[in-house]
């Protein structure tokens, strides 16, 4: 699909809870990226975002959240079961995968990330990543010692040292496809580039707007359980956004589970 034609996704959470799930799956994104290259730059970008992950995760019970989640979408669809307009087969296949993602994540001792916290080497890095060129050679011989080793080994030492939160991320992973997967989508239009829709105090937990990418247009977006508003923007030649006059068409979708 080339660029003109593809489409710019928007998502807006409705909660703090699942604020945090979203930056930790942009984080675990970013990190499965830089750890799958080679270059010492790349890897120190993957440390670095293990270290943000940990920073999310200290703020809070993720471990608890997730735990929550997913049994709260697991009675959820022990309610279909016996409908026969639900395919057996696929309810219990997604039932297996919730259940397995509890065992894993029960069997983990402590907070997310914990083991990692107690690592005295990798806190005095983390310590300094926060000083503006603070992982500088002459600041930590020792990390510069270890990205100037063999790719396979730092590659190596960055998969042990994410292993343990593996389960943490395949659990966030199946609480979001499920919540996008309950998407009510509808076509719909901007007048003059602002948009508004009563939600009648029904809890959603997540906004989605697909916009076009010709058509320029950026969501600003600001939505509770009674009402959503969406305005749109685009970008002058200094990237700063200014509000839109014409109509905008785009896609919305309103998930809840």
């Amino acid at each position: 699909m080339s660029n003109d034609h593809r489409q710019i996704l928007y998502e807006y959470p409705f909660s703090e809870r699942l604020r945090t799930l979203l930056r930790l799956e942009d984080l675990f994104d970013k990190l499965e990226y830089f750890v799958g290259q080679t270059h010492p730059h790349c890897h120190h970008t993957a440390l670095l975002t293990l270290f943000e992950i940990l920073e999310v995760t200290s703020r809070a019970d993720l471990k608890s959240d997730l735990l929550q989640e997913l049994e709260r979408h697991r009675q959820t669809l022990l309610t279909l079961r016996n409908n026969p307009q639900v395919s057996e087969t696929a309810l219990a296949a997604v039932l297996g995968e919730i259940e397995r993602a509890q065992y894993a994540l029960n069997a983990t001792p402590g907070k997310a990330g914990q083991q990692l916290r107690d690592n005295e080497w990798l806190t005095s890095i983390r310590s300094r990543a926060g000083i503006p060129g603070g992982t500088c050679e002459f600041d930590l011989p020792s990390y510069h010692a270890w990205l100037m080793r063999d790719a396979e080994a730092r590659t190596q030492d960055l998969h042990g040292w994410i292993r343990p939160m593996q389960q943490f991320n395949l659990g966030l992973a199946i609480v979001l496809r499920l919540l996008r997967e309950s998407a009510q989508r509808s076509a719909q239009v901007a007048a003059q580039g602002s948009y508004q829709q009563m939600l009648q105090g029904r809890s959603y937990s997540l906004l989605q707007v697909r916009v076009a990418a010709e058509v320029g247009a950026i969501p600003e977006i600001s939505a509770n359980k009674y009402m959503l508003w969406i305005r749109f923007t685009a970008a002058d030649r200094d990237l700063k956004p200014r509000a839109i006059d014409r109509d905008v068409p785009f896609e919305l979708s309103l998930c809840a589970f």
